[in-house]
């Protein structure tokens, strides 16, 4: 009987041992952490966004910006609707929000972790708990480690080690769906203010573009920025370089601009005597009022009643384009997943075996792909799973 050992109980690990045990193969998977799939668990804010509903290959491949094509095989094999089916049929029912992102019912990702480990069990895996820090011989091998991003998870990189000693090139890692550092101080004074329902551009100064734009909720840090949105745009700022990248916030993307200075008009107003720093409580959450009577270059004591047409369309401007400046990613170790890995070129892209080493396969985020933030990380984890077992179970 074929013997295969899988390092690595995380979604790719777990979908290649199932796989590869279901397939006639003798499976045991081997994990450092004492309970499986941790950083599963905790995936989503602990909610779990299990894949992306796209039913479209092309787009599944456009939304991972890195070696993309390399995917084809993997996601042509095990599209999301194939995740989805195997999740509802072992008892966990999917719902699909915004942007086709699908999650749990149960909004719970110990759901989704804990049929996945029963999944594997039920096909003959076995477990054990241990730490593998050098490659097995004679005997074929799944690296299903992960990145380096939440290494309280176990994601410290072993895999890359692995990967090392049979010769592979790691591709540096750098973290991706990561908070971003921002040069403007008053973020510290704002830290822990949440602005929902605001837009958001980045622009990169370097190709004079804008980058990414969506509407959502976005988090001040005693750093800068995080929360969904900037998690996002991080993915789509390449070659981080300090000040190469703009945040545009429009604070009230639901009024256009004359729309938004008659609404400051009205509420002037009502008490046209009140001192301008008081006037915008109605229309800004506290803690931010003083940051735009700051950078609005109004005086914070003039009556409203004198604010002149001209300070107000520069308000208005500001509402409606307040920027940010990016000068860092936060560390690896904060980031939602990591980018770089094992070079795809020494993979092979219909079956996730090594060119270096025929007894060798990969799975998930331990290979050099990354993705947008919707769910298409972890398709490429259950894909690239299904592929190295079917694969190494067949040889």
């Amino acid at each position: 009987m074929n013997h295969i050992h899988v390092i690595g109980a995380g979604p790719a690990g777990l979908m290649a041992a199932a796989t590869a045990a279901r397939a006639g193969a003798q499976v045991t998977i081997y994990e450092r952490n004492e309970k499986p799939a941790l950083k599963l668990r905790i995936t989503g804010k602990g909610r779990c966004n299990i894949t992306n509903n796209t039913t479209a290959l092309e787009q599944l491949i456009a939304n991972v910006p890195v070696n993309g094509r390399f995917l084809f095989s993997a996601f042509s094999r095990f599209m999301p609707a194939d995740t989805i089916e195997l999740l509802e049929r072992l008892g966990v029912p999917c719902k699909v929000e915004r942007g086709g992102r699908v999650f749990p019912e149960s909004d719970n990702a110990h759901d989704v972790a804990d049929v996945l480990i029963q999944y594997a069990k039920d096909a003959g895996v076995q477990f054990k708990h241990e730490r593998i820090n050098k490659l097995p011989q004679n005997t074929k091998i799944i690296i299903a480690t992960g990145g380096m991003s939440y290494p309280k998870t176990g994601s410290t990189g072993d895999g890359y080690q692995l990967a090392q000693q049979a010769g592979h090139t790691i591709i540096a890692p750098k973290p991706s769906l990561v908070p971003l550092e921002c040069h403007e101080g008053f973020c510290s004074r704002l830290s822990g203010l949440a602005l929902r329902n605001v837009a958001l551009r980045v622009w990169d100064n370097k190709h004079c573009r804008v980058v990414y734009d969506d509407l959502g909720e976005l988090l001040f840090t005693h750093f800068g920025v995080s929360g969904p949105m900037a998690l996002s745009a991080s993915s789509h700022m390449r070659d981080m370089q300090p000040d190469r990248y703009q945040l545009w916030i429009d604070l009230k993307p639901g009024l256009h601009s004359e729309k938004l200075d008659a609404r400051i008009v009205r509420d002037f107003a009502e008490q046209p005597n009140k001192n301008f720093i008081n006037a915008l409580n109605a229309l800004l959450p506290k803690s931010l009022v003083p940051v735009v009577v700051q950078r609005s270059g109004i005086p914070a004591g003039i009556k409203v009643n004198q604010v002149t047409r001209e300070q107000r369309a520069a308000l208005v401007n500001l509402l409606k384009q307040f920027t940010l400046t990016v000068t860092a990613f936060r560390p690896l170790d904060e980031a939602i997943i990591t980018s770089g890995g094992v070079d795809v070129r020494e993979i092979h892209p219909g079956t996730m075996q090594s060119k270096l080493n025929p007894n060798l396969y990969f799975a998930g985020e331990v290979i050099d792909v990354d993705a947008y933030t919707g769910g298409y990380n972890l398709q490429i984890a259950f894909a690239t799973g299904v592929l190295a077992g079917e694969s190494a179970a067949k040889k």
